[in-house]
Parts: structure tokens; sequence; C-alpha cells
């Protein structure tokens, strides 16, 4: 059982044209608290919270890095083409054998660059879950990150509401499903 629990806790690394996506480690908190420490970013996710508590970045790599999560976090690296070691994380959360939610962000300094669609495209392809199906949300106010769903395949089923710790509200979203081949 030990074995089964080593791969599966294992995340491939996936190169894509400008960067590659790769399992967080301990050095990438820094960074992390650098870009989630923009009120825009942090209003843009439903769990990070605006101000940064001290240490919440550490405590968010040690998670995603931990043997037993549920989620797995890409850093979305542009070291090997000059850009930042993070320019944000793109993540899957297992919901069920077969199904996982897709969460991603980026720095405000690389909005609008295309590397949010290339890291959801990437991540999508390789399906490392290997999920029939996936899901995703976009906050109505942010009609970028919707762009990026629909550009990679998802398809929109309908509104909803979710909580964002950073504005302690529940904030209008609009929910997408892409079924994997």
């Amino acid at each position: 059982m030990n074995e089964l629990l080593s791969s599966e806790a294992r995340q491939i690394e996936i190169v894509t044209e400008r960067f590659v996506l790769r399992p967080l480690r301990a050095s990438d908190a820094g960074l992390i608290a650098h870009y989630t420490a923009d009120r825009r970013v942090a209003e843009g996710t439903r769990s990070i919270p605006h101000p940064l508590p001290p240490g919440a970045s550490e405590a968010y790599v040690r998670r995603a890095m931990a043997e037993d999560r549920d989620e797995d976090v890409w850093a979305i690296d542009g070291s090997a083409n000059k850009l930042a070691e993070v320019l944000g994380v793109v993540s899957l959360t297992r919901i069920d054998r077969e199904q996982s939610e897709l969460g991603f962000w980026v720095g405000a300094g690389f909005w609008n660059t295309g590397f949010a669609t290339e890291a959801v495209s990437a991540l999508v392809e390789a399906n490392p879950h290997r999920s029939r199906t996936l899901f995703a949300e976009a906050f109505q106010d942010n009609p970028g990150s919707a762009r990026v769903l629909t550009n990679c395949g998802f398809d929109y089923l309908g509104d909803a509401e979710s909580w964002s710790v950073a504005r302690d509200a529940r904030v209008p979203t609009w929910t997408y499903l892409r079924k994997m081949g």
C-alpha cells in the first residue's frame, strides 16, 4: 500500500513552450507570498486571505508537498526561459476517482500574457489525475479567468456562488466542465 501511496503522491513535470509546470518546493513560498499579497490576486481566488498572514504561504507549500494531500499544485516556473521561478500556480483537487477540480492564478504582473491559458491547457492535456471530468469556476467579475477556461475547452455549466476569504463574502461564479477523452 505504501508503494501505491508514494506513486500517487508524486507529481509529473509538464513542459510547455515558455515554462515548466513542476511540483512546489519550499523555496517557492517567498514568491507565492509576494504575488498573493496583491489584493487583486487574492480576491480572484476562494482561499487566499488578504492581507496574507505571516507564514501562510509556507503553510500552503507544506500542504502542497504533503504525501497525504488531496490537491496537487504545480508552480508555473519560467526560469529556464529567463522568467521568474514562479509566475503563478495551477492545481487539481481530487473530487472522486474520476473527477477533479482545476484552479489557477498568476501574478498580476503576468496577466494578459497567455501564461494562464498555456498552463491550464498543458495540465488539461497531461490529465495527471486521469480524470474523466474536470470542473472549474471563475468569479463573475473576473472575465479573464473565464476566457482561460473557455479557451481550454471548458463548457459553461451555470451560475453559482463561492466564498472568497479575501473578500469575506459569497461571490457570484460561473461554473465550467470539461469532459476528457
